[in-house]
């Protein structure tokens, strides 16, 4: 069966995003990466590449592949959507299907319990997701699963209890989906039922809360200076934890916030940690929806914006360990359990792009971005292999500058290419420096990066006093900076300075590049004119000559 679509089994379960996605790409464009949940201690993936033939390559050169003590098994799957058209579930009277009505009457694989689920929500909600020991699995299910019946009754909630996933865990993941009152209510009562069993079995330290949440939303709930989190634990009187970015593997892309109080103070702590992580979560949505206009055929279902997986959107609600997903607009990335995985920095295909940028090359970009000196080893990589990838991914020219002084703090990567490559180059650098903690977890990533522009758009960029130039920070949230009593360089340009996280810098540099070709069209007319008013002039007859006498 020759398809497009591989499985890949036996993937060492800490094997970082980044390897896998460098070592897939070396056999042809990857369009989807699908993490398999399973029971096994190994991950399992599926792969789409482009065409059979770069599948049928990947095959032959990934089988037996040893990573480690694991040997790759490869093989083809179905590939379902050319194979056969999407199947509706059969209808029942009253309009529900039967496979909502059996998913209703009993535990579903993950262990569902409550509600209609999501999907049949007026609204969308973020869910909660909590990590609870193992041994108080049980008790939280109750005989028969009357207990988490009951929870999902009194809250109006629907319960997934992972309880089969990562065989032997000491942990398991539990996802409430529901209104941030009704997860708050069931979070209270899973609180109680696991309090009241550890007080039965003579344990006499509390519960904590453990809060599962994907770490690009992280940062954001720490807050600068680690504000927001002092202040919810001093109004809830909670000793508030967050783990290690060096705990996020290929089954693990979250990070866990650990809530230590009494039962009352931690239940008191749960919204506030919520509120955070929601607010992220809805700016995140925003701003992605907002690239979708910033660059014509700039397919974001197809590209990841950070590399390793660690995308900007959080991970599809389900057991621990689904690859987090890039949405496009108006998609909830928690209503799936397949996702493509981030960090695939591909060209889409043709026919995805903008009719403009299929018959003409768009215009080259020069970006200069400005990383901390101690990231550039991670940056390269091993005989320059990471910076390599980047470029290939990105289809860039990356320079990183040589330091002036040993002690210099920043160093200059220059990246040369057009508008979409620059959003991938700039992308996986943000996401590589925030991977590699290079930021402390109390900041967003935030870089400064220059661009150049003609010195006659330098007054269009700042405005009429200030106008233009403030309303692009207020736009973008970034700061915008055109240095005063700037010397032109030869081609006439000067530089202005952008400082943010990714998705705020990304605006700001396109909002200027708009800005400077409205310049160039205007000149370009104006001069068209007077080419035009020259040659009128020409064609004009003079007075006639006096004859010679």
């Amino acid at each position: 069966m020759r398809s497009r679509k591989i499985q890949i089994r036996n993937i060492p379960p800490h094997l970082q995003w980044e390897v896998l996605d460098g070592l897939l790409a070396q056999y042809g464009t990857v369009e989807h990466v699908e993490q398999v949940n399973t029971d096994t201690e190994t991950a399992v993936v599926n792969v789409t590449y482009a065409t059979k033939e770069e599948a049928k390559l990947a095959i032959e050169k990934l089988t037996g592949h040893q990573f480690e003590d694991c040997s790759f098994r490869v093989s083809y799957i179905l590939d379902m959507d050319a194979a056969q058209p999407f199947e509706a579930p059969r209808m029942r009277r009253g309009g529900r299907s039967s496979r909502d009505q059996d998913r209703d009457s009993q535990p579903g694989p993950s262990g569902g319990y409550g509600g209609p689920p999501p999907s049949r929500h007026k609204q969308q909600y973020f869910p909660l997701r909590m990590l609870v020991p193992s041994q108080f699995v049980g008790a939280i299910i109750g005989k028969e699963g009357l207990t988490i019946k009951n929870v999902t009754k009194q809250t109006q909630s629907k319960v997934d209890i992972h309880r089969k996933e990562n065989a032997g865990a000491a942990e398991k993941p539990i996802t409430i989906h529901s209104t941030p009152e009704g997860c708050s209510a069931a979070c209270r009562m899973i609180l109680d039922i696991m309090q009241k069993e550890a007080s039965e079995t003579k344990a006499s330290e509390d519960i904590p809360l453990k809060i599962l949440a994907h770490n690009s939303l992280v940062g954001r709930l720490i807050g600068k200076e680690g504000r927001n989190l002092k202040k919810i634990e001093e109004d809830t009187g909670t000793k508030i934890t967050i783990s290690s970015l060096q705990d996020l593997t290929i089954y693990n892309p979250e990070r866990t916030i650990t809530v230590k109080g009494s039962l009352e103070a931690c239940s008191k702590a749960e919204p506030e940690v919520m509120r955070r992580l929601r607010e992220a979560y809805e700016n995140d949505i925003a701003a992605v929806n907002q690239q979708t206009n910033l660059i014509p055929g700039l397919n974001l279902n197809a590209l990841g914006i950070f590399s390793s997986g660690l995308s900007v959107l959080p991970p599809a609600a389900g057991p621990r360990g689904g690859a987090p997903p890039m949405a496009p607009a108006g998609y909830n990335p928690f209503l799936t359990h397949s996702s493509p995985l981030s960090g695939l920095y591909r060209m889409p295909p043709a026919s995805s792009l903008h009719p403009q940028y299929s018959q003409q090359a768009p215009e080259q970009e020069v970006a200069y971005l400005f990383i901390p000196t101690q990231a550039v080893g991670a940056l390269i990589g091993k005989k320059g292999i990471h910076i390599k990838q980047l470029a290939r991914f990105a289809g860039a020219s990356i320079k990183i500058t040589p330091a002036e002084s040993p002690e210099e703090p920043e160093r200059m990567v220059i990246i040369t290419g057009p508008p979409e490559a620059q959003f991938k180059a700039q992308g996986r650098i943000y996401g590589k420096l925030k991977e590699e903690n290079f930021f402390t977890a109390k900041e967003e990533v935030k870089l400064e990066t220059h661009i150049k522009v003609p010195s006659t758009a330098a007054g269009r960029v700042i405005g009429k006093g200030g106008k233009t130039v403030n309303e692009l920070q207020n736009l973008t949230s970034a700061e915008v900076i055109v240095p005063r009593d700037q010397t032109p360089d030869e081609n006439d340009e000067v530089f202005v300075k952008i400082s943010g996280h990714f998705f705020a810098s990304q605006t700001a540099q396109r909002k200027i590049r708009e800005i400077i070709q409205q310049v160039k069209q205007q000149e370009q007319k104006h001069h068209q004119q007077q080419q035009q008013q020259q040659q009128q002039q020409q064609a004009v007859p003079g007075p006639p000559a006096h004859p010679t006498k």
